[in-house]
């Protein structure tokens, strides 16, 4: 067997992969950007064949860049976007394209779903209605019946292209069961589909696949993918998982009452608990099941925390950088002087307020743009602030008192210090790799044997940064604006709804 993995990670911009070496060092990487297709506002999808092209070139550069021995290439693990999905034929060919999580056209079919199950849905599946699995599946079969018919089985992306490496037929294709609570239509205590919630909403229990494990082996690489990608047949190729999944795993997110912020595009906010322990009520956390069976990880997320402030700084920075805007804010003091900031540009996403839109709120001629800038970054913190309060209601028994913080935005003091002093937790940060391309490749070398277990190599590839420690004077100064936070959200949607129903009549 070769002593070489491959991590590939099917993005919404590209794709990345990664070689590593038996002691999980990575050796090269390589990237090859998608086309995502969007023609109007709210609907984006991708062409399936287009990916799996992309992760064909990108890894054949990276076996270039590398230099090594193809035969030496032990197993291959992919991770992809989660909440979308699309459908393959009985031979495993592409019936649909790929409906991305970014597509909003199933709000519909994701309110329906409400009125009919929804409380149901999150008891079951763990996860929340939204714009994903679920909705998506009846918006194909609402809106294209014919396209609907030719689906075999409705499948996530990372494993359409693995079943594209393998050439597996629609029977063979899968499920991991780290996307179960995207599905809505699971019983993701037990890993199986949801008979009760497949016959609530008319889907044909026929057109799920099989459930499985992120490490199991389900293929080997083909002739035909050996030619596009440089790689040699026979190689394993793992399930894998998504990339929340794959990146909370390469993180090292193993024990009980971690807290992890992914400091990113969109800010997402997770833990680890050992009970499934779904939020029917607060309809804030999704459950996903970690890649690691018996742990799950309670989820929330505001889908553009990180683009937020990159549109304050392309916007009204005119030109100074992330560093020159910080060194501002950090003058100004916790609350930003009443200046209140709303990150939710196209709705909130849990709790699912589809109404609710950006704003800044208290402005008077003393703010400056540092207030504006701290207030941006101050809003993550209050949503935060709200997941854990969620959090902890529903799990009182965890203590919760540090959070590890990775991404970009984990690279900004000034935002980590902001989230401890509301937060009231310890911030620390790690200097890691690529963690979903470390979480991928390591769950495909335990899968094909070729690691003895994944917390030493993961746990090695971890070396702790700096920490930020939560000042109980700031901390208390917090408590106003993170209420007065909820409270212009609450404000807000009321009138954005006004708004909207006065253009509509």
């Amino acid at each position: 067997m070769g002593k070489y993995l491959i991590g590939v990670d099917i993005g919404t911009q590209g794709t990345k992969a990664a070689l590593f070496s038996p002691e999980m060092e990575m050796v090269a990487t390589a990237f090859e950007a998608s086309r995502l297709i969007s023609p109007e506002p709210g609907v984006v999808w991708q062409e399936p064949d287009e990916m799996y092209a992309s992760a064909c070139v990108a890894i054949r550069a990276l076996m270039e860049k590398a230099g090594v021995d193809p035969r030496e290439v032990a197993a291959i693990g992919l991770d992809g976007q989660m909440a979308g999905i699309m459908g393959v034929k009985a031979d495993g060919s592409a019936a649909t394209y790929y409906d991305s999580w970014l597509d909003m056209r199933c709000g519909r079919y994701a309110e329906e779903m409400n009125k009919i199950a929804g409380r149901r849905v999150v008891e079951l599946s763990g996860g929340q209605v939204t714009y994903v699995h679920g909705p998506k599946i009846l918006w194909w079969k609402g809106e294209h019946p014919d396209v609907y018919d030719q689906v075999d089985k409705f499948v996530l992306p990372h494993a359409y292209i693995v079943g594209r490496m393998c050439a597996l037929t629609g029977e063979q294709m899968y499920f991991d069961y780290t996307h179960l609570h995207f599905s809505c239509l699971a019983d993701s205590a037990n890993k199986a589909w949801s008979g009760e919630l497949l016959d609530a909403f008319g889907i044909a229990p026929s057109k799920m696949p099989r459930i499985v494990s992120p490490f199991e082996i389900v293929g080997r690489t083909t002739q035909a993918f050996a030619n596009l990608s440089g790689l040699v047949p026979g190689i394993p190729v793992a399930a894998g998982c998504g990339d929340t999944a794959a990146s909370t795993f390469g993180a090292g997110m193993f024990s009980e009452g971690m807290l992890l912020d992914i400091a990113g595009t969109a800010s997402v906010m997770l833990s680890v608990v050992d009970r499934f322990v779904p939020d029917p009520d607060f309809r804030t956390l999704t459950l996903m099941r970690s890649p690691v069976d018996g742990l799950y990880l309670p989820l929330s997320y505001l889908s553009g925390g990180g683009m937020c402030l990159r549109w304050f700084r392309d916007q009204f920075a005119g030109g100074r950088g992330y560093r020159e805007l910080e060194a501002e804010a950090e003058q100004i003091p916790p609350g930003s002087e009443g200046v209140i900031f709303v990150p939710h540009f196209s709705g909130r996403v849990l709790p699912n307020n589809p109404d609710l839109k950006g704003a800044f709120v208290g402005l008077d001629f003393k703010h400056q743009r540092a207030h504006l800038f701290r207030a941006v970054m101050e809003s993550v913190a209050y949503e935060y602030a709200y997941y854990l309060k969620v959090l902890r209601a529903l799990h009182p028994a965890e203590p919760f008192g540090e959070m590890l913080s990775v991404g970009g935005g984990a690279k900004s003091d000034l935002f980590n210090q902001i989230k401890a002093d509301v937060l009231g937790v310890k911030i620390s940060t790690y200097e890691m790799g690529e963690t979903a391309l470390i979480g991928a490749a390591v769950i495909a070398g335990v899968g094909a044997g070729a690691l003895d277990g994944y917390e030493r190599p993961i746990l090695n590839s971890i070396r702790k940064g700096r920490e930020f420690l939560p000042d109980e004077a700031r901390h208390a100064m917090y408590k106003k604006p993170a209420a007065d936070y909820l409270t212009a959200i609450e404000r807000l949607t009321g009138y954005y709804r006004e708004v909207q129903e006065g253009e509509n009549a």
